[in-house]
């Protein structure tokens, strides 16, 4: 086993990882953290697609999304400098542009991925130099144990792959650009999808856009 490892160093913490292994997964099983909304350990090839992952490789002259950059022997990473940490408040401001803040009659208060990254970069959850953009889904609380709020929704894709791995592959992204939305397929409320009730999208959603109505009951 241990011909399968390799020794890196992350923010100076010299520690082993198994080749092949993503620098994302590599930091976080060693206690180092690393923001991140749609990484999915069971996933081969990642969507990268929130942007706050990306961290700089001594030696290296661009910066590198940790989800998708497998380890290498020897390779020493950084995941706070100040180009890392600008790029991360861009890509944070533009997912909070579209997102419908509400943490004090949130389910997900506290307990938040969202709120997490902005404590950890130091960051308030408004925009301050990208227009906020108009949100105009509606919330779907048709189904009998969860609620959907696409406002709230950061396009991470987990539900979408929680659907199709353990439910009926009902959820699926729509439209393009800034319109790009989850929902069901055709665009029906739950209730009239053929939503198998897994309960996996709502554990898998990293903010408070798919919370159970039991939750929601306890605040």
């Amino acid at each position: 086993m241990q011909g399968n490892k390799i020794t890196l160093t992350i923010d100076g913490v010299h520690l082993e990882a198994l080749k092949g292994e993503k620098i994302l997964w590599a930091a976080l099983d060693a206690g180092i953290y690393i923001p991140n909304l749609c990484a999915i350990r069971e996933l081969t090839h990642q969507s990268a697609s929130c942007r706050l992952c990306f961290v700089e490789i001594e030696g290296r002259p661009e910066l590198v999304t940790a989800c998708t950059e497998p380890v290498q022997e020897g390779m020493v990473v950084y995941t706070r400098t100040p180009r890392v940490d600008r790029i991360r408040r861009t890509a944070f401001e533009f997912l909070i542009s579209h997102h419908r803040v509400d943490c004090r009659n949130c389910a997900k208060n506290r307990n938040c991925e969202l709120q997490r990254i902005a404590a950890y970069l130091k960051l308030k959850l408004k925009t301050e130099r990208v227009s906020p953009i108009a949100l105009t889904n509606s919330i779907d609380d048709s189904h009998p144990c969860f609620i959907y709020d696409p406002g709230k929704c950061v396009l991470c894709g987990k539900c979408v792959w929680a659907c199709e791995e353990y439910g009926a592959g009902e959820l699926q992204f729509a439209f393009r650009g800034i319109n790009t939305v989850v929902t069901t397929f055709g665009n029906l409320p739950f209730v009239q999808s053929d939503c198998s009730s897994c309960d996996h999208c709502v554990s898998l959603c990293p903010v408070g856009a798919l919370v159970s109505k039991e939750d929601i009951l306890q605040k």
